[in-house]
């Protein structure tokens, strides 16, 4: 089979362009397809998007040559506070509280928008000889087989390859086309996204207050701005959706609280149904999942973009290792490497993150009782607290190189 590229991406996202990088520096070449019209990718206008960053996340944008583009734009994390709360009671006393002083690495993590971020990979992509964008292109078909990988794309054309990795969400027509199910269910929730201006100053501090509907995350952004990830029941969301701008802050204020001062919407509003959504396997033949395709989880902890780029590094190192050793580095027994690193962590996480959010979502008097004495306790143990923010910031386990800033 005549090849076009080493790899073959379907899906140019974040993700996406991050693990193209990656590649095509570790000497791999790569077509990078991508549905969205480069137009859409390179909009640089705010819509209210943002991203909690974790430090080792940060340390792969630095590998890449990517964060010094957005670094200046970014919004450290300083504390994080958790707690209990009920719409127009207010927050109650804080159970739980992490500080990045307690870190030598410094900030747990930096907000960053979805704007900067996707504009500066969009850079570097355009600018690494090793990757072919095929932007507006949707891929139709794809095959695999002993020779090699082809997808063939709406426009009638074709690219052929050794891998195909699919980047490509939830719905992901990779995993589809493979003959790859799904295992997970709905929680009745729905995520009302959104960025608000606020008086007051945040401090950098992050806030989870965690409401009988499901939990409601304020995540500061450069200056007097917060991004909101708000979750409630599907019909009491599908209500607020639908009003306006002034109702839907009517809405959000008895809620958030005045702890900020008065408030008003930054950006678009966005929704989207909540769901545990894991791929049955990771890898098939001369094929791998990344991100959302493998695994979609609640946004509790804010580790959906970070998940995927562990799985971004964990893959381009297991490829690029692969191929300098002379192996077919896009078999099933190099795959499987990349499976074993990342599936059970990730599922783990992903289950906990479920068991969190049962816990949290409701209004029992028994539950609450025991979820706070539990969470005060977390916070009363130093040892015990610093690894909570170690593991939020990415820094423990078996990290790949990209995510401790050492280049492939």
């Amino acid at each position: 089979m005549e090849r076009d590229a080493d790899v073959l991406i379907i899906g140019g996202g974040l993700n996406g362009a991050a693990l193209g990088l990656a590649l095509a520096r570790g000497g791999l070449r790569v077509a990078l397809i991508d549905a969205q019209p480069l137009a859409a990718q390179r909009a640089p206008d705010f819509d209210g998007r943002a991203y909690a960053l974790a430090v080792a996340s940060i340390r792969l944008l630095e590998a890449l040559g990517v964060w010094q583009d957005v670094a200046d734009r970014a919004q450290p994390i300083l504390e994080i506070k958790a707690t209990d709360g009920r719409a127009g009671e207010g927050a109650a006393p804080f159970f739980l509280h992490f500080d990045h002083g307690e870190l030598e690495e410094g900030p747990m993590g930096h907000m960053l928008e979805d704007r900067h971020l996707r504009l500066a990979l969009q850079d570097a992509v355009a600018a690494e000889p090793g990757i072919t964008h095929h932007p507006a292109e949707t891929v139709v078909a794809q095959e695999t087989g002993p020779e090699g990988a082809r997808v063939m794309l709406a426009s009638g054309g074709a690219v052929a390859g050794r891998l195909i990795v699919g980047c490509d969400g939830r719905a992901s027509g990779t995993a589809a086309r493979a003959g790859i199910g799904r295992t997970g269910w709905g929680y009745g929730q729905t995520a009302l996204v959104c960025a608000i201006a606020h008086e007051l100053p945040h401090e950098g501090i992050a806030h989870q207050f965690f409401m009988p509907a499901g939990p409601l995350a304020i995540l500061p952004l450069p200056g007097n701005r917060s991004s909101i990830v708000w979750s409630e029941r599907d019909e009491i969301a599908r209500g607020i959706a639908a009003l306006d701008d002034a109702g839907y802050l009517a809405a959000l204020r008895p809620r958030f609280g005045d702890f900020l001062g008065e408030i008003a919407l930054a950006g678009g509003r966005f929704s989207y149904p909540l769901s545990l959504s894991l791929a049955n396997s990771w890898v098939g033949e001369r094929l791998a999942l990344v991100g959302d395709a493998a695994h979609g989880i609640h946004p509790i902890a804010g580790q959906g973009l970070n998940l995927g780029l562990r799985d971004v590094a964990a893959l381009a190192e297991v490829v690029i290792d692969a191929a300098r050793r002379g192996e077919d580095f896009a078999s099933l027994a190099v795959l499987e490497r990349y499976q074993r690193w990342r599936r059970f962590d990730t599922t783990t996480l992903a289950l906990g993150m479920d068991t969190v959010n049962r816990v949290f979502s409701n209004d029992s008097t028994l539950m609450r009782l025991g979820r706070d004495i539990g969470m005060a306790a977390v916070g009363a143990v130093p040892g015990l607290r610093r690894r909570f923010m170690r593991e939020a910031a990415g820094l423990t386990g078996d990290l790949p190189r990209l995510l401790r800033g050492r280049p492939l």
